[in-house]
């Protein structure tokens, strides 16, 4: 039963109780699954990003930020936003992904998940004015078909290279971040975000814990057979036509991938989604085998009653989440 009243040609919460939810599965991986992810992380370690940081833009919240660019895998220069405590040395870092409707020139959302932190907020290629390049598109309805005919062309590939590429920018921009048992970043992401996460993490030892907030592209097998109001109503009307897709959707899955995350996750699912059906995100939770915490939210992708509070408590949460997983740099 839907949570409230909404003016969709479909049921937002697909029908699903919290119980049924929780039992979704993730689908068994392809074959070569592992394999094609580690090579794929491999060529995006070995990228010169010599990253550039422009002028701070602002400040607030007790951070600095700035414009900065970096290269990714391909050759393509990225861009998108470094930020750094307004006093003393960063003591964490962060990769922040971004939705599918990019970042625009608003800059950053701050605060931080933790103060004292540095962290990189990344565009993806495609996504938002500062990583437009000409040839791939950038809406998000025709984005997530870009390449789609093969694994090793479909821009979601990429995409998750310009996440490792973003993180190594960070390392270089704020060397102090390293120790001497290696970097120790957190990776926080939303819907878009959430989704190219769950397929970044398991490959990259960089990282320590993660929050994924209604990650998109939980369970394409399920996915194609439920309508919704965003990007996967653009893979649906292609998967019509070109039922071959099904050869490639299944080696970007971020519930397969999930299940080969070790690190402690924070999963925050919504049982009301009309944008990204929220049996595909819980797949995400699921599927995880290491620590991992769930934070269930009343809805995503919509405002509803009691939103800002719903927001202020995970925000909270993730909070909490982080201090206790990312320890101050020495």
């Amino acid at each position: 039963m839907s949570a409230f009243e909404h003016g969709f040609p479909f049921d937002p919460a697909y029908g699903r109780t919290l119980d049924q939810l929780l039992a979704t599965p993730a689908p068994a991986p392809p074959d070569g699954f592992d394999t094609f992810w580690q090579a794929r992380h491999e060529a995006a370690r070995r990228v010169e990003t010599a990253p550039a940081v422009g002028p701070q833009e602002e400040e607030r919240d007790g951070f600095r930020i700035f414009g900065v660019s970096f290269t990714s895998v391909g050759g393509l220069r990225l861009g998108g936003w470094l930020v750094l405590p307004a006093d003393g040395p960063a003591e964490r870092g962060f990769v922040i992904g971004h939705g599918y409707g990019g970042r625009q020139e608003t800059g950053p959302a701050v605060p931080l998940p933790l103060p004292r932190s540095a962290a990189i907020l990344p565009c993806v290629r495609g996504m938002g004015a500062r990583s437009r390049r000409p040839g791939i598109p950038g809406d998000a309805d025709r984005h997530v078909l870009h390449g789609i005919a093969s694994r090793d062309t479909y821009v979601i590939g990429d995409c998750v290279a310009d996440l490792w590429c973003a993180a190594s920018a960070l390392l270089e921009l704020v060397p102090e971040l390293m120790t001497p048992g290696g970097a120790r970043l957190g990776y926080a992401g939303e819907s878009f975000g959430g989704g190219l996460g769950a397929l970044a993490l398991p490959w990259d030892d960089r990282f320590a814990c993660g929050l994924l907030t209604v990650p998109t592209f939980g369970h394409h097998p399920l996915r194609l057979t439920l309508p919704c109001a965003g990007s996967g109503e653009a893979v649906r009307a292609r998967h019509r036509d070109h039922p071959e897709i099904m050869d490639v959707l299944p080696y970007f899955d971020a519930a397969t991938a999930a299940g080969r995350i070790r690190i402690p996750m924070m999963i925050a699912p919504a049982l009301f989604d009309p944008s990204v059906p929220p049996p595909g995100q819980f797949a995400v939770y699921n599927a995880l085998t290491g620590p991992r915490e769930l934070h269930v939210l009343t809805a995503g992708h919509v405002e509803q009653p009691g939103a800002a509070a719903e927001a202020k408590g995970l925000l909270a949460a993730g909070q909490r989440f982080f201090a206790e997983r990312l320890a101050p740099r020495p």
